[in-house]
């Protein structure tokens, strides 16, 4: 078993699952799979409970339940249409241009890599329902860390002098929270630590989020901790930037304004920070990336350990369903010989990005051998490339301690996508510097040893686009990328199976939010959908 990040290993699950109560969730009607109910003054008797509480705030990024990888904490909802990271992977990657399913009698999938989505998804229920109980949870913890009930438990100095920093973290998740329901369905029910619980809750859009989430970042900068001081896997100051970089980058989507010296000044803040590339590119993709050469690397990754925090998370869906039909590759990858048998495999789109220059790029993991690259059947696994982005196999040449769930953390920032976002910032009027621009887009070259560098007038817009698939795909940045080029919807551009066309066609331009799900409409009548569904 390897050495993980031990608040979130040794008691992240007694801190998920202590809070997430019915008592903790009412102000935003998520409605938890678990009837214990344990009183927080007997909780908090142990001061160790505070971090305890804080790791539960955190493990709702990996976890789904207290009875292992099927079981699941929110009701009426499936552990597999609800593990946070696999959903968001879904709603962002497999609905664009990059990934296929082949089971589509798995529910919801049918209709996301199909762009059929329908207010009765059950992976946008969960997506909706796992970002709100990550906001419930953080305002539960940050409701029994006041002052007052801190005075009221007579907590030790200790812990109160680590309070600032545990609340400013809960303060961030929670604002993550809010940033993916912006991103994805441009509103969410909103709720923070001083909404009484048994009210109905408004209803935030994306102008009311957009604010929200810039404020809380910046309010809480002071209280973060520096950039890579903090545990692994513990958000920092880097994480907030990240985030405030990425709503900057993609203002004009969501506020109709020009951020981008915003987006470059903070991207600027997080390359000062201390970070460095991986020597290589796949170390952000095995199952050491926690010790090897990416934890320079990564600024914040959503766990995974093969041991103690078994899920269907979106690394051992990736791992797994990479395993070919026809190559059988799984014990080069660290799981079963046949994997998944063929689950995941590439658009034909994706495959064009790496012809010509691209045989020695390491970034170029498709393997070709013996299928087409054309998907006329999507339930024909033997059709269609694999990709062998994502390992669970070690830096070293070991493996991860299970076959099937897999240790590699899932990378959902690395300073690669600064370097990108810099870069744009750049070309789309934000400041910053040429030459600087190229030299951070050639160090990805040069690290996936492309011997191709690119010239001054090389770099435009659509060339960052192309380049931020190369070195982001499977990532869940795609959908937001293709939103901000105007690309996703409409028919300027169209991939394999787009609106359920074999060679693709126009989606409608209410696409560029999902739908809100019915079942959270029912339990709020605050809630309107979104235009067009």
């Amino acid at each position: 078993m390897k050495t993980r990040f031990k608040i979130y290993k040794t008691i992240g699950l007694i801190g998920l699952f202590i809070v997430a109560l019915t008592s903790c969730t009412d102000d935003l009607n998520i409605t938890p799979n678990d009837d214990q109910t344990t009183l927080s003054e007997d909780l908090f008797k142990d001061e160790a409970a505070y971090k305890q509480v804080l790791a539960g705030v955190y493990a709702n990024l990996a976890l789904t339940g207290t009875d292992g990888a099927g079981n699941s904490n929110l009701k009426n909802i499936d552990a597999g249409t609800s593990q946070f990271g696999r959903v968001l992977l879904y709603v962002q990657t497999l609905s664009a241009d990059q990934m296929i399913w082949s089971y589509e009698n798995d529910p919801g999938t049918r209709e996301i890599q199909r762009n059929l989505w329908t207010a009765q998804n059950p992976l946008l229920l969960g997506m909706f329902s796992r970002a709100h109980l990550s906001i419930a949870l953080a305002n539960n913890f940050l409701r029994e860390t006041t002052p007052e009930k801190l005075d009221a438990r007579s907590v030790s100095t200790a812990v109160r002098n680590e309070m600032p920093a545990y609340r400013a973290e809960a303060r961030l998740m929670r604002a993550m929270a809010y940033y993916y329901m912006m991103d994805i369905f441009g509103k969410a029910n909103f709720a923070d630590e001083t909404t009484p619980i048994n009210s109905q809750p408004d209803v935030y859009e994306r102008a009311e989020l957009f604010s929200f989430i810039e404020s809380e970042l910046l309010a809480i900068d002071a209280d973060l901790v520096d950039a890579k001081q903090n545990e692994y896997g513990r958000a920092d100051k880097a994480v907030a930037y990240m985030i405030l970089a990425k709503m900057y980058l993609n203002a004009q989507v969501y506020i109709n304004a020009d951020r981008y010296a915003d987006c470059l000044s903070y991207s600027e803040k997080i390359i000062g920070s201390g970070y460095t590339l991986a020597n290589n590119y796949l170390h952000n993709f095995m199952a050491d990336n926690n010790t090897n050469s990416a934890v320079n690397e990564i600024i914040f990754p959503i766990i995974s350990d093969g041991f103690t925090t078994q899920n269907y998370g979106p690394t051992t869906v990736m791992i797994n369903g990479s395993v070919g039909s026809l190559e059988v590759n799984g014990s080069e990858v660290g799981v079963s010989a046949g994997g998944w048998g063929g689950a995941l495999r590439v658009r034909k789109q994706f495959v064009e990005l790496f012809d010509g220059s691209f045989n020695t790029d390491t970034r170029n993991t498709i393997i070709s051998e013996g299928r087409p690259v054309d998907i006329d059947d999507i339930s024909d696994k033997d059709s269609g490339y694999i990709i062998q982005k994502y390992s669970n196999a070690t830096s070293t040449g070991g493996f991860g301690v299970d076959q099937t769930f897999v240790d590699t953390d899932f990378p959902l920032f690395r300073l690669a996508d600064v370097y990108l976002m810099y870069a744009e910032a750049h070309l789309r009027g934000g400041g910053g510097d040429l030459t600087t621009a190229l030299g951070y887009i050639n160090a990805l070259r040069t690290r996936a040893n492309n011997p191709n560098t690119v010239a001054a007038n090389d770099l435009t817009l659509d060339f960052i686009l192309d380049e931020r698939a190369r070195e982001l795909h499977w990532e869940a940045h795609r959908r937001q990328d293709l939103i901000r080029y105007n690309k996703f919807t409409g028919g300027n551009y169209n991939w394999a199976w787009k609106g359920n066309g074999s060679n693709g066609i126009s989606l409608p331009a209410h696409f560029k939010v999902y739908p809100i799900p019915t079942a959270s409409m029912a339990a709020n009548p605050n809630l309107t959908q979104n235009e067009g569904y």
